[in-house]
Order: C-alpha cells, then structure tokens, then sequence
C-alpha cells in the first residue's frame, strides 16, 4: 500500500504538470478551427442542407481525419522546424514555387475576405442596412483593426463571439431532424448531379483552406512551442477538426431539417437563411442565435485570414509579423491589403446572391486544394527530423487520402462550376 501511495504522489504532479501544459498549448488549433467554421462554411452547409436534406451529412464527418492530417503536419512542420510553412516551401523548393504557393494564398485570402463580408453585411440585412453601406462600414474597420495591431485584445474578443458558434448545436437539435429522413439520405450520394458536385466541392473548399495552414503553422510559432508541446498542440487540432465540422453538420441539419418537405430551396440571403432558422427556435431567438453564431465566425476568421497574409508576404519577403509594425514600416503590406478589402467590398456590394458568392468561394478553394497538399506532403517527407518525418504505412495513407480529397475537389469543383 505504501508503495502504491508513493507511486500516486508522483504521480499527480506529472499529471497536474501535462494539464498545465495542454491549457498552456491550447489556442492555435481551436482558433484556427473556429475560423474554419465562417461565414462561408455556415452559409454553404444551410444551402447544403436546403437543397439535398441529409445528402451531404455524411462528407461533413469524413472531412475530420482529413481536417486532422493537414493541420496536424503544420504542427509537426511548425515545432520541429521553427519556420512557418512559406519559409519552408522558399527554402525547400525556390522562390518561384514560393511565390505560386503564396499567390494561392492571397487568392484564397480573398475570397475569405468575400465570405466573411457577405456574412457579416448579410447580417447587418437583418436590420435593415443596404449591402453597400455594410460592406463600406466592414472594410474600413477591418483595415483599422489591421492596422492598429492590438490583436490580442481584438482575439479576445473574437474568440467570445466564436463560442456562439455553439448555438448551431442548439438549433439543430430544436430543430426536431427526422431521424428517417437521415438514415434513408445519408448514404445517397447522387455524384451524376453536377448541382450536387457543385456543393460537395464547396463544403471540401470551406473546410479545408491554404490559409489554415498557413496561420496554424505561423501561431505556432508564434506563440513560442516547442517540440516539447507536440502531444498538447495535436489534441489541440484534433479538438478543433471534431468541433469544426460538428458545428458544419449541426448546421446542415438544422436547414435539412427546416426545409423538409419543400423540395430542393435556393437561398440567396442570409436573412432568408436567419428566417428559416427562426422557425426553429422562434423569430427573435432563431435570428438573433444565428446573427451571433454567424458573426463570431465571420470575426474569427476576418482576423486569422489577416494575420495568415501578413505572414505570408513576410515570409516570402525575408520579413516576420509585419502585421504588427505601423504602417509606415510596412506599406507594401497595407497597401496591398487596402486593395484586396476594396476589391472585395465592390464584389460583394454588387453581387446579387451573397450566399452563392460564399459558395463559389469554397469551390475556389477545392480547385486550389492540390497545390496545398502537394507543397505539405512533400515538406512532411523532406523537410522534418527522422522521428516525426512522414514515411511508411501512415505515409502512403496520408497521400492516398491527399489524391482522393485533391482530385475529387478539383473534378467536382469544376465540373459544377461549368454547368452551375
């Protein structure tokens, strides 16, 4: 008995000091998974969900091992070398290439900028503002927010309107879904219909983005981990990749849920999608929940795709978190950023659907998909220690799921986008 009381003082402390550790480590891959879950992943999985029920409930769960692969080799990329993933594509394969990786991230950047102002203008629809004074409003306060460099304090913030994103999970259960209805589409995947193609490649774009990649890899390091950290930092993601796509789904099922019965619905607002989901929860807690869940992502995500650019551009330029230097230390930086919001401000303020805007979006980024997996699987192969490099069984897993994910988002994406 003596022995096994000494055994459990010893180890307490050991266990106590692995807790600190995790709370300490925790942050990058849950911020980067509620980012994630913006207002383009909200607004594709509604429609999603809208249009084919249950039909697309089943890619919402096999997206998570994929989710968890990508992010997890930033980690191991990020502690073990200490370089953010476009130093690393600069220095492993030369600046050509680095420059294409980082023209597919500004890209992509862009079209989160897109998503995340349709979101949150269509937000401010709700309550009567025109798209064009909303979207005016949003791009100068996203570029003071950028310029002021408080991103601590603006994160905090973030991440409060982020946990909203938790209320999804409460209207799709007051939803009431028909559990029939789910068993009997789950398994229905009609992948001859290029509408349903067109979906499948925006939920895969909205899921899986090169500017994840790029910001968890970056705020790793930033936050100064090490490799002492990579069990804490993979939970970590692994927490963020299940939360994530729970949310998606939870979505999903709430507009499958809403819509059951009306055949196949086209949204084009959000306020028609705020509506719907009112008839769950009743008009003013269904709006308000949905203009809160969606807004802290779109939030989330506004300040996660800034931060991703400006480390990014700095990398590619030998330069590091220019994000955080005035202005007039970096006006490469916000004058390009200034431009990228004016030029998403105008498409926003002039498309006609801000839900099939968001849409595109994610297909986008499912056209984009190989170029990201390629450049991380290769860096994953050659660019870490023995120990953690990705060889052997995992490794023709990891690139079999690569091709499969990589290959049936660019066929899907554009074989949707030419009949869409």
């Amino acid at each position: 008995m003596s022995q096994l009381a000494s055994a459990l003082r010893h180890l307490a402390p050991r266990r106590l000091g692995w807790l600190q550790r995790l709370a300490a480590t925790l942050g990058p891959g849950l911020v980067v998974m509620l980012a994630d879950t913006d207002a383009g992943s909200v607004l594709t999985a509604a429609q999603s969900g809208a249009q084919w029920g249950y039909r697309l409930l089943l890619l919402q769960f096999l997206i998570i091992p994929l989710l968890f692969m990508v992010q997890e080799l930033t980690v191991r990329l990020a502690l073990s070398s200490g370089k953010g993933y476009g130093e690393l594509v600069l220095q492993r394969f030369g600046r050509g290439w680095a420059r294409l990786s980082t023209a597919a991230l500004i890209l992509s950047c862009f079209g989160a900028l897109l998503t995340e102002m349709s979101g949150l203008s269509g937000v401010a629809q709700l309550y009567g503002m025109p798209v064009w004074q909303s979207v005016a409003v949003l791009a100068l306060l996203i570029f003071l927010m950028v310029a002021s460099g408080s991103y601590r304090q603006v994160e905090r913030m973030a991440m409060l309107l982020g946990v909203a994103e938790l209320a999804f999970l409460w209207m799709a259960w007051h939803a009431w879904p028909q559990w029939s209805h789910i068993r009997q589409q789950l398994l229905q995947l009609p992948l001859q219909d290029h509408a349903y193609l067109y979906l499948l490649a925006a939920n895969l774009g909205s899921s899986v983005m090169p500017w994840t990649v790029f910001y968890q890899q970056s705020a790793l390091i930033d936050k100064g981990l090490s490799l002492a950290d990579l069990r804490a930092a993979r939970i970590d993601t692994l927490l963020g990749a299940v939360l994530c796509q729970l949310i998606t789904a939870a979505v999903l099922i709430a507009a499958a849920s809403v819509f059951a019965g009306h055949g196949a619905v086209l949204l084009d607002t959000v306020p028609e999608l705020a509506n719907a989901f009112g008839q769950a929860l009743g008009p003013l807690a269904g709006r308000l929940l949905f203009a809160l869940a969606l807004s802290g992502g779109a939030l989330v995500a506004t300040i996660v795709v800034c931060l991703s650019a400006a480390w990014a551009l700095g990398e590619l330029g030998g330069r590091h978190h220019a994000l955080a230097e005035h202005p007039r230390a970096a006006p490469w930086f916000y004058a390009a950023f200034a431009l990228l919001l004016l030029l998403a401000a105008a498409v926003v303020a002039i498309s006609p659907s801000l839900v099939r805007l968001s849409i595109a979006t994610g297909v986008l980024n499912a056209v984009l998909l190989p170029l990201v997996l390629v450049f991380l699987y290769r860096l994953a192969r050659s660019e870490l220690p023995a120990g953690l490099r990705l060889q052997g069984p995992y490794a023709v897993l990891v690139a079999a799921l690569f091709i499969l994910a990589g290959g049936l988002g660019l066929f899907a994406g554009l074989a949707g986008a030419l009949t869409a």
